[in-house]
């Protein structure tokens, strides 16, 4: 277990130092390529400098030097495509480690969570809430239940009453009579006002009664 948990410390900074030995050598054979190719390219020069001087032994010198530089390049080629698929291949490699790493974590995670909980322990959990929420209910209804004098009305007898009482009041209104209807308000356009009839006035008869009604008063 604990070659386990010091082991992949240590073995991923080991794929690291590779990782970067590999990526030093290779800027390595690619420094080393570009000399090559300036080498190459300065025998080339060359040799055209000893045609034009028509020294040919001189030129095919300088072109069999440039042949060489070019089988270097061409071997530095191929060194650097093979430290690119090592390096592709060790990248794969750790990814898949870490990968497979974080599932195994993951695992074990779920592992000790669920060793924490237990299935029993749930069950009982479950068994708790509903045996408390089953109390709580008989104590509401307790609580709500009538006490006294009032716990011993019948509930029957009470709708019974109930009914008798709305019978009552129907028959009531249907008895009542009829109001009736008030009378139908006339409308008066504005600016005209209803004429009052005029006194009439009194006959030769009434004057005298009139008189008469006065005399006796005094």
């Amino acid at each position: 277990m604990f070659s386990r948990i010091f082991g992949k410390p240590k073995q991923e900074a080991n794929t690291l130092t590779t990782l970067d030995k590999l990526n030093e050598t290779l800027e390595m054979l690619e420094k080393k390529e570009k000399v090559l190719l300036k080498k190459a390219g300065a025998e080339v020069e060359k040799a055209k400098e000893f045609t034009r001087a028509k020294n040919k032994r001189a030129a095919i010198q300088c072109l069999k030097r440039k042949r060489l530089y070019e089988q270097q390049i061409e071997q530095l080629g191929n060194f650097q495509l093979r430290i690119h698929d090592q390096m592709i291949m060790l990248e794969g490699a750790k990814a898949t480690t870490e990968t497979v790493d974080a599932l195994r974590t993951g695992a074990a995670t779920m592992k000790a969570m669920q060793k924490a909980t237990n299935i029993d322990d749930v069950d009982k959990t479950m068994d708790e809430i509903n045996e408390q929420t089953e109390n709580m209910k008989q104590i509401q209804e307790a609580l709500s239940a009538p006490i006294g004098a009032a716990a011993d009305f019948d509930e029957d007898e009470l709708e019974a009453e109930l009914e008798e009482l709305e019978g009552a009041e129907l028959e009531e209104q249907l008895l009542q009579p009829a109001t009736t209807a008030p009378a139908a308000q006339v409308h008066v356009p504005a600016g005209r006002l209803p004429t009052r009839p005029m006194p009439a006035k009194p006959t030769p008869e009434e004057d005298e009664l009139a008189a008469l009604q006065a005399e006796m008063a005094l």
